[in-house]
């Protein structure tokens, strides 16, 4: 069976495009992406809960009383421990995502959450309150890294764009419960206003710890442990409805026993520096790094946190209609998400991020005239104008940094630093967050609408960025990807390998053994 030896031409990718049935008619694989729902894109959930949360709880009179009437550099610190909890978590999550597997990464760090939650709902002051938020901080990337990995790594490779896009859009399912949750309490007289909302942040972890026992682990993963007869039961029960002897199994079995051979020659796998070792892996690591700063510096901290303060810029005060823009806005970034979530494989990567951040930057360059020309005049059609960018900010976010960035993430990196990357490009992104978090309302309560310019000219730079330096990662497999910027000699020797290993290995043995942790007995859903 011969395989050819450039890109595109790879024979599992081109079997995996000639495969016209879609995953619904498929058993195993519907089960398979039922238990993902609940458990890795759950996970998102939990992080739009959390900033929905925190943008509803400030137009709750409650909340505020019980705070103190937090402003400027306090409503900062507030909003900002979730990201400098996430940051001090980051060191050690590639840790527990590559020595104990992704299933485990993601339950321990949802029982950090929901300690967070319960001592966030439980708080008696500020300082209880802090605490609670950096806990829900430090466990947030164990989840998502774990989560965003198994994902790209299980889901099976035709839908795996829209699987890791449909990641990112659940985001949204939680900012709306929190929404709709802050817009039903806020005129409760007790402080069970903002008590019931940190409750429910609670939900998604416990569903995410019930849930991921159910999955299956990583094959890419199993097979880095030396357990390939699971790792193949994996692939044969979910990619092929069973069949040990699919030829597509086979090759994509042998297409990651070599990629990981071969990526494990390459590296060494336990170290950071393997990060800056090579000219391929240092533009890995810049682009990753750019994503991070990109996904939080190009203006959606102002609306995911802030939105009640803008909104008191342009002369809407009334706290019953900032939590009901504040949950419009949530359902339409919800629907335009997941619509485009869906439609991510028609485009190429490339293009929908040179239109994502072309757009944001034409979009929020008319957002900030609208605030200037709303403060030197008090125009009701130039706050209006505001409102109307707020809402065209979401989908033209949402095409490139919300649907693409996990699965471009999967895409860029090969497995042996795939965690890490991920975790480099959160470390990042938390990073920026704690920043803004911290010095957004600071600059939105003293300068106002000037404070918007300093987004416009990032936001020029990242298409800049995008143009020269952001890969075409469209329509690949993982391992033909995994050599991305290596050139033709390592990926020649790859294909030589699989070739090698196509012809002559037989069936892992035990890939069908009912004692396997893998097996999963027939179920019809």
């Amino acid at each position: 069976m011969a395989i050819g030896a450039g890109g595109d031409d790879v024979l599992v990718n081109r079997m995996v495009q000639q495969d016209k049935v879609p995953w619904y008619r498929k058993r195993n694989l519907r089960l398979l992406y039922l238990l993902m729902f609940p458990t890795c894109i759950g996970i998102e959930m939990t992080s739009g809960f959390d900033s929905s949360m925190m943008n509803g709880l400030q137009a709750v009179p409650t909340w505020d009383a019980f705070f103190n009437h937090p402003r400027s550099t306090i409503l900062g610190l507030l909003s900002a421990l979730y990201s400098l909890g996430s940051i001090c978590s980051l060191p050690f999550v590639p840790l527990v995502t590559d020595r104990w597997g992704r299933r485990f990464a993601i339950a321990f760090g949802s029982v950090i959450m929901i300690i967070g939650a319960v001592l966030q709902t439980a708080s008696q002051d500020f300082a209880m309150f802090v605490i609670a938020r950096f806990l829900l901080g430090f466990g947030i990337p164990f989840a998502i890294v774990g989560a965003s990995s198994m994902i790209g790594e299980l889901a099976y490779p035709k839908e795996r764009a829209r699987i890791g896009s449909l990641f990112n859009a659940s985001w949204f399912i939680g900012a709306i419960v929190a929404a709709g949750v802050t817009l039903g309490t806020f005129e409760m007289p007790t402080n069970w206003g903002w008590r019931i909302p940190s409750l429910l942040q609670v939900i998604p972890s416990l569903l995410q710890i019930v849930f991921i026992w159910f999955l299956p682990e990583s094959p890419r993963w199993l097979v880095s442990k030396g357990r390939g007869e699971e790792a193949y039961a994996v692939l044969a029960k979910y990619h092929a409805e069973g069949d040990l002897n699919s030829e597509f199994v086979k090759l994509e079995y042998a297409e990651i026993e070599k990629t990981l051979e071969l990526e494990k020659e390459q590296a060494n796998r336990s170290s950071w520096r393997q990060l800056v070792a090579s000219p391929g892996m240092r533009r890995r690591l810049l682009i990753c790094s750019f994503l991070g700063l990109a996904t939080q510096w190009s203006g959606n901290g102002l609306t995911s946190y802030f939105l009640a303060r803008i909104l008191d810029n342009v002369g809407i005060h009334d706290d019953r209609t900032k939590n009901l823009i504040n949950l419009a806005m949530t359902c339409w970034g919800f629907v335009n998400a997941t619509a485009l979530a869906l439609t991510v494989t028609k485009f190429r990567r490339r293009t929908m991020y040179l239109t994502c951040t072309i757009s944001l930057t034409l979009i929020f360059t008319g957002w900030t005239i609208a605030s200037a020309r709303y403060e030197m005049t008090g125009s009701q059609a130039a706050s209006r104008a505001v409102i109307a960018f707020i809402f065209l900010y979401s989908p033209a976010y949402n095409i490139g940094y919300n649907a693409l960035t996990y699965t471009f993430l999967v895409e860029l990196f090969p497995f042996h630093a795939r965690a890490k990357g991920i975790a480099v490009f959160q470390w990042w992104g938390r990073a920026a967050g704690f920043f803004n978090q911290f010095v957004n309302p600071i600059g939105i309560n003293n300068a106002g609408w000037k404070y918007y310019i300093s987004y416009c000219v990032f936001l020029l730079f990242e298409v800049i960025f995008v143009w020269f330096l952001f890969p075409e990662t469209s329509n690949r497999t993982l391992e033909e990807l995994a050599f991305l910027f290596e050139g033709d000699k390592i990926r020649a020797e790859q294909q030589k390998r699989i070739e090698e290993d196509i012809n002559n290995a037989p069936i892992p043995e035990n890939a069908s053994d009912k004692g396997s942790a893998l097996y999963v007995e027939d179920r019809d859903i």
